[in-house]
């Protein structure tokens, strides 16, 4: 069997296991509060054919797309910034050390006092509570980079195009991606946060409805359709760009 395959196979266990612990558990709590994983597949399948479900997903994986776009552009331009500018980054770092250490909490709700309960503000607190670590990551890549690569340009007399497309990209690509895989667990979990305190839709404002009415089935329901959307896209879009980035690593053997 090749290695992928036993990695599929030891993933698809282990998944199994986690649903039958699970289901192990139910028979041994009160359904009200610990439902079995199939009372809480019936509730997926009803919300989910009603549209219910299908719409506040969308709508808190546009929130998701919006606030990680703009939290790895601003993030991975002031990281280089930083990495590369000796004075940039002397000016920048005590507001990177202040952006770090408040809390998400604050942030979300500053934004809604500052900004007001709108979309605007739900996207620009996630993405400030997102930005310095994209900024961290990428600046220790910056810092990182081989100063003969930008010689060997400069010899060449490559352009300004060239150099940031051969030279800068490849060797920030696996910080990058490091950032990136990081950021959008990140996102997530602040986004329901978001749409919890100041939204009227969303996975979080879902999540919340259902907390007032004590449903635990439907608050674990939306939790894991929203956990598998993402998983999903963990396995078919990060772990395949992180494995580009890293394809100039030697193989384990």
């Amino acid at each position: 069997m090749s290695r992928s395959r036993s990695a599929t196979a030891a993933r698809l266990l282990s998944v199994a296991l986690f649903f039958l612990l699970w289901h192990v558990v139910s028979l041994y709590v009160s359904p009200r509060l610990f439902p079995s994983p199939w009372q809480v597949a019936t509730f997926v399948l009803r919300e989910t054919e009603s549209g219910v479900l299908p719409y506040h997903l969308s709508i808190t994986l546009l929130r998701v797309l919006a606030a990680f776009v703009l939290a790895m552009a601003v993030g991975s331009a002031l990281g280089f910034l930083m990495g590369r500018s000796r004075g940039a980054d002397v000016v920048l770092q005590p507001w990177l050390i202040l952006t770090l250490n408040i809390p998400a909490l604050v942030v979300i709700i500053l934004s809604y006092i500052w900004i007001g309960m709108t979309e605007t503000a739900a996207i620009t607190a996630v993405a400030l509570n997102k930005i310095p670590n994209v900024a961290v990551t990428i600046r220790e890549g910056a810092r990182a980079m081989d100063p003969t690569y930008m010689e060997m340009a400069r010899v060449y007399r490559f352009s300004r195009v060239k150099i940031y497309r051969d030279v800068i990209a490849p060797q920030l690509q696996p910080y990058f991606a490091a950032a990136a895989r990081s950021g959008i667990a990140l996102v997530w979990k602040i986004v329901l946060v978001v749409e919890l305190l100041g939204r009227s839709n969303g996975v979080g404002f879902q999540i919340h409805l259902y907390f007032q009415l004590f449903d635990v089935r439907a608050i674990m329901g939306y939790t894991l359709a929203f956990v598998a959307v993402m998983l999903a896209v963990e396995f078919l879009a990060l772990q395949p760009l992180d494995r580009r980035a890293q394809r100039w690593r030697p193989k384990q053997v």
